[in-house]
């Protein structure tokens, strides 16, 4: 198996532990927010399980498939939590439209936008570094 095969297993498996943070006694508080920093809904939820579906899906079909995952998933997820980090508020969960431009401290919107941030970028590399695989 391929190291971008590989890889893109790898993002499904985080994706559905990330899916399934809100149901994991302890790791949510009074408020709901995972870690204390993020709150994940339902439509949250859904993003992360059909991200960790394509993912799969598009490892176990090929090479080819795995890196076009990496390459797609990660412009998109990189490019919410850029969005998210300069106005608070990612596209992915239609947050820019339902809640506008907010006015967060910079630390928090660090904070919950550096999982989309990581991921995407690490996938946009990942996608480039590993081309030749594919």
């Amino acid at each position: 198996m391929t190291t971008v095969r590989k890889i893109a297993f790898a993002y499904a498996a985080i994706l559905l532990v990330v899916a399934g943070l809100n149901y994991i006694p302890g790791l949510t508080d009074a408020e709901g927010r995972a870690f204390g920093i993020f709150a994940l809904d339902i439509y949250d939820d859904l993003l992360h399980l059909a991200s960790a579906l394509w993912a799969g899906i598009a490892a176990f079909a090929s090479g080819r498939a795995a890196r076009s995952f990496l390459l797609y998933f990660g412009i998109l997820y990189l490019a919410d939590g850029l969005l998210g980090l300069a106005t608070g508020s990612g596209y992915l969960d239609l947050g820019i439209i339902n809640y506008g431009i907010q006015d967060l401290p910079l630390g928090f919107k660090i904070l919950a936008n550096l999982p989309h941030i990581t991921l995407g970028g690490l996938a946009v590399v990942s996608a480039f570094v590993f081309r030749r695989e594919a």
